[in-house]
């Protein structure tokens, strides 16, 4: 069975919604070891797993991008896009899951491949965390800011299953990695 690797960019506060300018998908300056850790990651899977809005947000960016490692693993990788509404992803290698996301996530796991990972994604994430037995990892990059709104990493009301640290990390640009396995 394919793990899902749920990976989020958080601000300090909890929030994943970026309704302020706290991350920028290419940045510049003191990053190179936080760049060199996404590369890795990414390298580790073999398929990525988007809800319609964040696909279509790294559809109209990184395809521009494929200079960068991330735009380059974007290319190359096989994209899930779980859409009700979208049945043409008009991006190489994308697959359309259009049926239940819950149900969707599920049978795709059943497939032969490699790890799956997931990035943004709020309402997808938010299902498949309350679903409590489809997301293996998650792995949480803590920025040092406070956005003080927006939603977080899990809607409210769910409980997660108990979480074992695996790995904790920090990067010279002021960025924390907390990578945890859902255990049940």
């Amino acid at each position: 069975m394919r793990r899902l690797l749920l990976n989020e960019n958080i601000t300090a506060d909890g929030r994943i919604e970026m309704l302020d300018s706290w991350f920028d998908p290419s940045p510049e300056g003191d990053v190179d070891d936080l760049q060199a850790e996404l590369q890795r990651q990414g390298e580790a899977s073999d398929g990525v797993l988007l809800g319609r809005q964040t696909f279509e947000d790294f559809r109209g960016y990184w395809p521009q991008h494929t200079d960068e490692p991330a735009g380059a693993h974007l290319d190359q990788v096989e994209k899930y896009v779980v859409s009700s509404s979208m049945t043409d992803p008009q991006w190489r290698n994308s697959t359309v899951l259009g049926g239940d996301p819950v149900d969707e996530v599920r049978r795709l796991k059943l497939t032969d491949g490699g790890d799956i990972v997931m990035s943004g994604s709020i309402t997808l994430a938010h299902a498949l965390l309350a679903a409590g037995e489809l997301v293996d990892e998650i792995c949480l990059f803590v920025y040092p800011y406070v956005q003080g709104r927006g939603r977080g990493l899990v809607a409210d009301g769910t409980v997660l299953p108990r979480l074992e640290l695996l790995e904790a990390r920090g990067f010279r640009s002021g960025v924390a990695m907390l990578r945890y396995a859902c255990v049940s």
